[in-house]
């Protein structure tokens, strides 16, 4: 969940014993993470882990990341509680070394990069996905400051360049069998920062 806007706002916001966005997963990365069989998953920005410990709980080998200490230590809370191991980093996803092609899918579940940086880390993680690995991205549309202004509780980054359009989707996931790519009203219900209607990006996408 947490981006590389703003680290003391994400340190802050996960030092509270309450699970920020709940400790279910997002039901989006939940309906297609089921429909490929498990390998090896890496999850950009994974906050408190619920979705990272949802795909090991699954049998996927999970590696998060993060730019939050507080997030790391719910996430190794939340899976110690769940018996599933999950490996965490933390630090600039930017400045990561995974081998290339090491992973057999990347979840990119409301990872809010800074609008200079997220094209270019959507670029590593094409280069650290396999030929004919998944993305699984879900995250807010340009059109989400709209609902946002009408209810803050929905959440949501304020700068429009964090936000995602279909046109920024075709241009950072080039060479890519398109499974699904849409814009859509949803509503939220995911602890106490996601809550009411929304416009999302949602992206499923394997790698030719």
């Amino acid at each position: 969940m947490s981006s590389g806007s703003d680290k003391n706002k994400w340190e802050e916001r996960y030092a509270s014993p309450v699970y920020a966005y709940g400790k279910t997963p997002n039901k989006f990365f939940e309906e297609w993470l089921l429909k490929f069989k498990p390998g090896t998953i890496l999850m950009p920005a994974d906050g408190e882990g619920r979705n990272g410990v949802f795909a090991a709980l699954n049998g996927w080998r999970v590696t998060s990341t993060d730019q939050s200490e507080q997030g790391q230590l719910k996430a190794l809370q939340l899976a110690a509680e769940n018996g599933v191991p999950l490996d965490y980093v933390t630090g600039d996803f930017g400045e990561m070394n995974f081998p290339p092609a090491s992973f057999d899918a990347i979840g990119l579940i409301f990872a809010h990069f800074p609008g200079d940086k997220k094209s270019g880390f959507h670029q590593l993680c094409n280069t650290f996905l396999k030929p004919g690995g998944i993305v699984i991205f879900e995250a807010y549309s340009k059109q989400h400051l709209q609902y946002k202004e009408k209810n803050p509780e929905v959440g949501g980054p304020n700068d429009i360049t964090m936000l995602f359009s279909t046109e920024e989707l075709f241009h950072d996931f080039p060479h890519y069998e398109i499974i699904l790519l849409e814009e859509k009203e949803v509503l939220q219900e995911e602890g106490i920062f996601h809550n009411g209607l929304s416009s999302v990006i949602r992206f499923v996408g394997r790698k030719q």
